[in-house]
């Protein structure tokens, strides 16, 4: 198959998984667009010479990079947005109000212990799944899971309790 082909195959796939790893990784819908544009970018210039490597990988980890490589040159203070993504099911004020506490709890973190979060949590992968995905040690993502998580839990006690007895 044509690789150009290929990639616009992945992309209509995957591409609205990776605006919302994007989104909870900025917490702003405006950056999160930025972000999956700027991942794209380098994508289709790399996406030739990529060759047999598992394309859901390498994309992952060139949004990560450029998300933690854009913060430390920008070093602006991000801000969730007003209006998160709406969740399916249970009472929809609180749902609000947690997901707005705690996007503002993570916009308090820096960015790579945004990106373990999302990874381990909301992209559900392993700890040596995002070691790979963001180019470090599995020691390190426990550690950086440990400290955000210990951060979080001081911000917000009442809703990080969901991941209480995932990782300590």
């Amino acid at each position: 198959m044509d690789r150009e082909v290929e990639l616009r195959e992945f992309v209509s796939a995957r591409g609205a998984a990776l605006s919302r790893a994007a989104y909870l990784l900025t917490g702003d819908h405006q950056a999160a667009e930025d972000l999956v544009q700027e991942t794209y970018v380098v994508l289709v210039r790399r996406w030739q010479r990529s060759g047999t490597v598992d394309p859901e990988a390498y994309v992952r980890r060139i949004l990560y990079s450029r998300f933690v490589d854009g913060w430390r040159r920008r070093r602006l203070v991000e801000l969730p947005s007003a209006s998160p993504p709406d969740t399916p099911g249970g009472d929809e004020a609180d749902a609000a109000g947690d997901r707005m506490t705690l996007g503002g709890a993570l916009a308090q973190l820096t960015p790579k212990q945004r990106a373990v979060l999302v990874l381990r949590f909301y992209e559900d992968l392993t700890e040596t799944q995002t070691a790979a995905a963001l180019g470090v040690s599995a020691s390190t993502v426990k550690s950086q899971t440990r400290v955000a998580l210990q951060r979080l839990r001081e911000l917000v006690p009442d809703v990080v309790a969901s991941f209480e007895g995932v990782e300590s």
